[in-house]
């Protein structure tokens, strides 16, 4: 590692966002950890947050943060250059889960649940890049899930956020690598965190009860994953926050586009992970635009 690196968070009241928090302040860094109404219903989280830092070298700070509202990021965005200078490091990692057959919700549903896994990810990303680009150089990690390569019945219109956040910082990471500036993606499988408990139920009963057995198979499953945080053999979601740290700590430029991180192993995302590497190489050759996949960034 070359130097602290100054680092943004999103969704850093709980979860993988608050375990990335406290692993890259105790690292050395300086993090501020994004959440929404850090003085209200989040006041406890943020207070536990500051107070888990210690006597490390590094610190954490507290801004409010949501990521569906365009003025609470270029104000928090703003704070933060203020404050720091720049930013060196954004960890996209705010979202939302939801589970049900795709035709029992809304599309107001769909709506908010895309507002914040995907146009929250490019409302922070438009409001952080201008620095990153005066900079020459900066890390923009995206929290994605394994759940964004492929596809498993009940948790399609989250999958499909994820398909388009994958999309997004793909895309990111070709336009932004000549400016020096490395954008890639952490794949977590299926760990414990609140996620799970908070996520989102469909509107539409009426609709769900139509489709009989499946209904009872969704209900199922979804009791399944809500009772992963009571079960003593549940994954560690820690180990995300030591891949992020590990993802950051690399030199710049050798940071890889996708890392999967599954407990019941990543062998699945990894193939097709490996798949569309072969295909985008291929077709960037017929595009004559090879050299987008081989560009070095300057670095952070």
């Amino acid at each position: 590692m070359n130097r602290d690196y100054r680092i943004l968070v999103t969704g850093a009241s709980s979860g993988f966002g608050r375990l990335a928090s406290q692993t890259l302040a105790r690292a050395g860094h300086r993090v501020f950890a994004g959440m929404r109404d850090p003085h209200g219903r989040n006041a406890k989280a943020a207070a536990g947050l500051l107070a888990s830092v210690g006597d490390s070298s590094g610190s954490i700070e507290v801004v409010a943060l949501d990521v569906t509202a365009d003025d609470v990021v270029d104000a928090a965005v703003a704070l933060i250059k203020s404050s720091a200078g720049g930013l060196d490091v954004v960890i996209n990692n705010a979202g939302i889960a939801a589970m049900g057959m795709l035709e029992t919700f809304t599309a107001e549903q769909a709506a908010m649940l895309f507002q914040t896994n995907v146009i929250g990810v490019h409302r922070v990303n438009r409001a952080v890049l201008p620095l990153m680009r005066q900079a020459n150089g900066g890390l923009l990690i995206h929290v994605s899930s394994v759940l964004g390569r492929y596809v498993i019945p009940f948790l399609g219109i989250y999958t499909a956020s994820k398909f388009a956040l994958e999309a997004l910082a793909e895309t990111y990471h070709y336009e932004l690598a000549p400016l020096g500036i490395e954008s890639v993606l952490v794949q977590p499988g299926t760990f414990p965190t609140n996620i799970m408990a908070s996520m989102l139920t469909a509107a539409d009963n009426a609709r769900a009860a139509a489709y009989g057995a499946l209904e009872d198979r969704h209900r199922g499953m979804r009791a399944m994953l809500e009772a992963l945080p009571d079960n003593e053999h549940a994954p560690d979601p820690q180990q995300v926050a030591d891949v992020i740290l590990r993802i950051v700590s690399l030199p710049p430029g050798s940071r890889p586009l996708r890392t999967a991180v599954d407990p019941q192993g990543t062998a699945f995302v990894d193939a097709v992970n490996q798949a569309s590497a072969s295909v985008q190489a291929q077709l960037f050759g017929a595009m004559g635009m090879s050299g987008l996949l081989n560009t070095t960034t300057a670095g952070v």
